[in-house]
């Protein structure tokens, strides 16, 4: 018998020899490994639960079903305490806020041809094997509904062999779909997509780098504005967990009348901030940028947004640019933001709220920001991805 001393980052426990690593236990468990290589639980801990979803053991798309959510939570919070105390750095957290089940909007969803039409799912942990998972309990009714027309797209979209990927998000207009395929777009195929798109309700249909047809605008809602984001741009997963962020946005940023947001993607935050303040909005993405303009010329009572395509990595704003600012948003990639990091430090903006989806970098990023006189005052931790490693938080920063 063996016991498990911890989980690690990605949710595998620590087998007490100090070596082993294995999926789906908890800390404080007493485990059987046979063989083969199974586990068997002896003494199970009394935060597992049994799994919410039938494809738990088989599908790689969740880590920490066996697990209730309260331990889940400390966990993560567990993940980005560790990162910053590694850095030195001490905060205040406020309680972790998970979206609930059945609440994913978009997905990246892979596709095969079979003998009797199609499969949809995700791969096992590790490997290239699709598992179906008809029954996943991540993703929102509407895109479980879909299922057997997207499977209909996959016999039209995939060839006898290769895998095809299916870039999902629910809109009100229907779903918005971006197909990662190698099969050449020919004028028949066209038109015979132009014809599914148009019998199953699907608002917009588009091939690599091509769009095949709109049927109507794939518009989501940032605050009170309509946009319609290019196919297959950066969307938060769940409404909750975009929700949850921009309200800690708008906390940290409440006395602000200029705003600055940096990576600022469709406008997540930059649109709803533009209700009571002035915004300008940066990103790399130049048709993210046209979208996000095109969002805040549609909206209604909205201060002034203006808007930027800028490579933040390579150009970031200097201490010049950032002087009208009163405070600043930035939500970069999971690399971070290095080098605007170490312009926002030696700038006059006294304000800056930092949303992350990586624990090491936030902290790395954090320790710039506390050399150059900033506090952090708080971090929110917002769990979008439930049952899964992956772990998002905001940043109050401030400097008298």
């Amino acid at each position: 018998m063996a016991m498990i001393e911890g989980l690690t980052h990605l949710g595998l426990g620590k087998v007490d020899d100090g070596r082993t690593l294995l999926p789906r236990v908890l800390p404080g468990e007493e485990i059987e490994v046979a063989q083969d290589g199974t586990v068997r639980i002896i003494t199970p801990s009394p935060d597992r639960v049994a799994a919410p979803c039938r494809h738990f053991k088989t599908c790689g798309g969740c880590a920490m079903q066996h697990a209730n959510d309260d331990f889940v939570a400390a966990w993560k919070l567990g993940i980005v305490q560790r990162a910053l105390s590694a850095q030195r750095i001490k905060t205040a957290f406020r309680d972790v806020l998970t979206s609930p089940p059945q609440s994913r909007r978009r997905a990246k969803i892979a596709g095969k041809r079979t003998k009797g039409g199609a499969m949809l799912g995700f791969h096992a942990k590790g490997t290239h094997n699709l598992v179906a998972t008809p029954d996943c309990q991540l993703l929102t009714p509407g895109i479980m509904d879909a299922f057997p027309v997207l499977e209909k797209l996959v016999v039209i979209a995939a060839s006898r062999k290769a895998e095809i990927a299916l870039t999902v998000t629910e809109t009100a207009a229907g779903l918005d779909i971006y197909v990662d395929t190698e099969t050449p777009l020919t004028p028949e195929l066209r038109q015979t997509l132009a014809v599914f798109a148009q019998e199953n309700g699907i608002a917009r249909l588009v091939w690599p780098e091509e769009p095949v047809v709109t049927m109507n605008p794939p518009e989501q809602f940032l605050g009170t504005t309509r946009v319609t984001p290019p196919a297959g741009a950066f969307l938060q997963a769940t409404k909750h967990g975009e929700a949850a962020l921009l309200s800690a946005v708008e906390e940290i940023t409440a006395k602000a009348n200029r705003i600055v947001d940096l990576f600022a993607g469709c406008g997540t935050f930059a649109l709803p901030l533009s209700a009571r303040a002035e915004v300008h909005a940066v990103e790399g993405d130049a048709d993210m940028v046209a979208a996000l303009d095109r969002g805040w010329r549609g909206g209604r009572e909205l201060k002034r947004v203006t808007s930027e395509a800028r490579d933040l990595f390579r150009r970031p704003l200097e201490p010049d640019e950032l002087r009208k600012f009163d405070a600043a948003v930035i939500d970069p990639p999971r690399a971070g933001a290095e080098a605007q990091i170490a312009t926002l430090a030696v700038s006059d903006v006294k304000t800056i709220a930092m949303v992350s989806c990586n624990p090491v970098t936030f902290a790395r990023d954090a320790v710039q920001l506390e050399k150059a006189g900033f506090t952090l005052n708080w971090v929110q931790v917002v769990d979008q991805f439930r049952w899964s490693p992956h772990v998002e938080m905001v940043g109050n920063f401030t400097r008298s």
